[in-house]
């Protein structure tokens, strides 16, 4: 299968065909796809090719891999990992990974999204537990990071999803809320789920800023591999093998403010990486270098950034939807403003948008989709409205649109395998 064997190529550039969505923001790792024809209008009874019903709501996203979709799922007291037949809609097998369930403002334990390389999907959970799993549900390994490292001290539960990236499943643990441990960064060995390496990241950040939410990705430039991550008011740069601290930028938080918790996770497109903090200030930068590169590395500031949802870029415009609704497009090369603000449809946004065909998917937690056009000009092309509340981000596969809310997964429009 081409995209399968083309799986380590696809996480650091893009794909010609990204069929599958294997991870929470896509093929890419930054939120794009390059599918075509996808479907722009929908309803509960339009262009839906088939629903099934969820037992809760969560922040994880669809991850969608050939004929099988993977869910974390929270249902009581329990976490699931539930794998669907992509193709009917209907659930395959389903394996228990923990109890301990619990929700706290918005989320529960099932926040953290699945990831696969199209032979094993690994899933980690809110309270700690990571497992491996094969296609068809045999369990491979497992782990427990709190037992092994410690309780967890953010002050809203863990959500970061785990990073693949060839060989290494990578977790970021980035808290200090309600503990006193360090935070750190982990690389487990994905065929045995050893511990790779583990090291400390110590910050400045006091109160609840050292407490991060955020995902770690990947940055390919010269020919150098680096390992982002943000948050405790910092992006810094590790070693993919060691995880020793390449360098560290100390620009996300100027002002010192106590409660600086970061949500939204780095992107890099094109040569540069993206960070947010809580609004401002969103950071571009180019990676690589060595120690403080705090002044040197920043390519530009804006104000204009996000809270909660990730932002996503082709590489020639940046487009940021902040929780309130309110949309900038931005130069990504420049970070001069297009256009913007701009409110979309009024409500608390907590999900990424998507970029494929040329179209922004932006999803409010009160289930409207907007899709827009993702160019100079701001232009609505539909306005779907499922009314049922909605943390995931959407997920696209093979001329598809997967939108999980609190109550249901929906599969929307027709399907057309690649190539």
């Amino acid at each position: 299968m081409r995209v399968r064997l083309n799986w380590t190529l696809c996480l650091i550039c893009i794909s010609v065909t990204a069929e599958n969505w294997p991870q929470w923001r896509g093929p890419n790792l930054d939120g794009s796809s390059g599918e075509k024809n996808l479907p722009v209008a929908w309803s509960k009874t339009e262009n839906v090719t088939w629903q099934l019903p969820m037992p809760s709501r969560s922040g994880s996203t669809p991850i969608i891999w050939g004929e099988r979709i993977f869910l974390s799922v929270a249902d009581g007291d329990n976490l699931e990992l539930w794998c669907l037949d992509r193709e009917k809609g209907t659930t395959l097998w389903k394996r228990p990974l923990t109890g301990g369930n619990f929700k706290i403002n918005k989320q529960n334990m099932s926040s953290p999204s699945p990831v696969t390389d199209g032979k094993t999907t690994y899933v980690m959970t809110g309270t700690g537990v990571v497992k491996a799993f094969d296609f068809e549900g045999k369990r491979l390994w497992t782990r427990d990071i709190q037992s092994d490292y410690g309780k967890f001290g953010l002050n809203w539960g863990y959500g970061s999803s785990p990073l693949l990236y060839k060989d290494s499943l990578y977790i970021i643990v980035l808290h200090g809320m309600k503990t006193d441990d360090p935070s750190y960064v982990l690389r487990l060995d994905a065929k045995t789920g050893k511990t790779a390496a583990k090291v400390e990241r110590p910050t400045k950040a006091q109160v609840e800023a050292p407490d991060a939410y955020t995902t770690p990705t990947v940055a390919v430039t010269g020919g150098k591999t680096e390992i982002i991550v943000s948050g405790g008011d910092l992006v810094t740069g590790h070693n993919p093998e060691t995880m020793a601290e390449l360098w560290r930028a100390d620009v996300l938080n100027p002002t010192n403010f106590a409660m600086n918790r970061i949500i939204t996770s780095p992107i890099f497109k094109d040569g540069i990486v993206y960070a947010g903090s809580r609004v401002k200030p969103f950071v571009a930068m180019k990676p690589g270098g060595k120690g403080d590169v705090s002044t040197s590395h920043v390519l530009w500031t804006s104000a204009n950034g996000p809270d909660v949802p990730t932002p996503v870029t082709d590489g020639t415009l940046l487009f940021i939807v902040n929780d309130r609704g309110v949309a900038f497009c931005i130069d990504a090369k420049t970070g001069k403003e297009v256009w913007g603000p701009r409110r979309i449809e009024p409500a608390i946004y907590s999900s990424s948008p998507v970029l494929a065909d040329g179209k922004l998917y932006i999803s409010n937690e009160e289930g409207t989709t907007t899709v827009m056009k993702a160019g100079r000009e701001f232009e609505v092309l539909a306005v779907n409205k499922m009314e049922e509340y909605t943390l995931s981000s959407p997920a696209i596969s093979e001329g598809q649109i997967f939108l999980r809310t609190e109550q249901a997964l929906y599969c929307i429009g027709k399907r057309a395998k690649a190539n």
